[in-house]
């Protein structure tokens, strides 16, 4: 009995196509049989290299530092004295340095950022908007040592004439403030670094941000303007809670950059490995900034060792940082998800 067809002359064609006389489907003709198993085995080597590579650095640091992990065990990350020649050495004004650099540039940064992502996607001129996003990307592919030399030679006097000294002669006489103030007016130190690195990551967070924002959907926003809602109501109560995993992400790419910044940071901290005060302008050191002056004079031996242990700390200062975010992102995600 021959096979009922379908009305449709197309639908025929169609399943003339996909049947052979006997009913069952044709076999797909493989070209190159080899093709898929090697793209498979390229992209699991590609991912297991990316892992090897990670615990070789892993490896590697601790080999390095193990004298020093030795000598002073976790005393090391409260230890102030760093003396090269006693052959003493701690890391807290370097761990010092970098975590408050890195949270002066995330203060500065990321409500600079969230405003030039609110003004680029909701109430710039079709004319600015795309020569701003553009001035704004190319920022960040200004070389660090440039941001560094300028804050140096430039941005340095200004803060010591402009902002450090008017604060001591207004805050000098009391008794908390006026520590905070303190010191000589040379217009480098933790604020002068923290604020470069701010400068320098403003650009990765104000991007994100702006490709975040764009994507919530027309749709919402505009029923929120025509429900009278004001553009900071539409940004704050639409924007943000569609895009608040995206927000957080380039939230702590910029932290991650902030965080392995050497070369600026070398030009501006002030490279000083005592921690007299807590003073926002005093001189201090930073993690990168004490590897990039002193590992290539360090000679083998317990000197050499402590910077790789410097170098591991950082390590997992970022690993830590990372594994956080990712922790946020996730319960941001399940909470979307649960309240959906």
């Amino acid at each position: 009995m021959a096979a009922t067809l379908p009305a449709n002359p197309y639908d025929a064609k169609a399943a003339m196509q996909r049947t052979t006389p006997r009913g069952r489907p044709p076999e797909r003709r493989r070209v190159a049989p080899w093709a898929d198993p090697l793209f498979s085995l390229l992209t699991h080597g590609a991912a297991w290299l990316t892992l090897l590579l990670l615990a070789g650095i892993i490896v590697s640091l601790l080999i390095g530092a193990a004298p020093a992990i030795k000598q002073f065990g976790l005393g090391f990350l409260w230890s102030s004295e760093w003396d090269p020649v006693q052959q003493k050495f701690g890391g807290l004004v370097m761990i010092y340095g970098t975590l408050m650099t890195s949270i002066i540039a995330l203060l500065i940064a990321v409500p600079v950022s969230f405003g030039i992502a609110m003004f680029l996607t909701e109430l710039s001129p079709g004319w600015l908007k795309r020569p701003l996003g553009i001035a704004i990307e190319l920022l960040a592919a200004v070389p660090s040592i440039v941001y560094g030399m300028w804050g140096l030679l430039v941005f340095g006097p200004i803060l010591a004439t402009y902002v450090q000294m008017p604060l001591q002669s207004l805050f000098g006489d009391v008794p908390l403030l006026g520590a905070l103030f303190s010191g000589p007016p040379v217009g480098i130190g933790i604020l002068s670094a923290g604020i470069i690195l701010a400068i320098m990551i403003i650009p990765f967070i104000a991007s994100v941000m702006r490709d975040v924002f764009e994507v919530t959907p027309p749709m919402l926003k505009e029923s929120a303007y025509a429900l009278g809602a004001t553009t900071w109501e539409v940004v704050s109560k639409v924007v943000l809670p569609y895009t608040k995993t995206g927000v957080v992400g380039g939230i702590m790419l910029g932290l991650g950059r902030a965080l392995g910044e050497t070369m600026a940071v070398t030009f501006v901290i002030g490279n000083f490995n005592q921690l007299d005060s807590l003073s926002l302008f005093q001189a201090a050191n930073s993690i990168t900034s004490a590897l990039a002056n002193e590992f290539a004079e360090a000679g083998a031996g317990l000197h050499q060792a402590s910077l790789i242990y410097l170098g591991l700390v950082l390590f997992f200062i970022t690993f830590v940082v990372l594994a956080l975010s990712k922790l946020l992102l996730s319960r941001l995600e399940r909470n979307e998800g649960s309240r959906t």
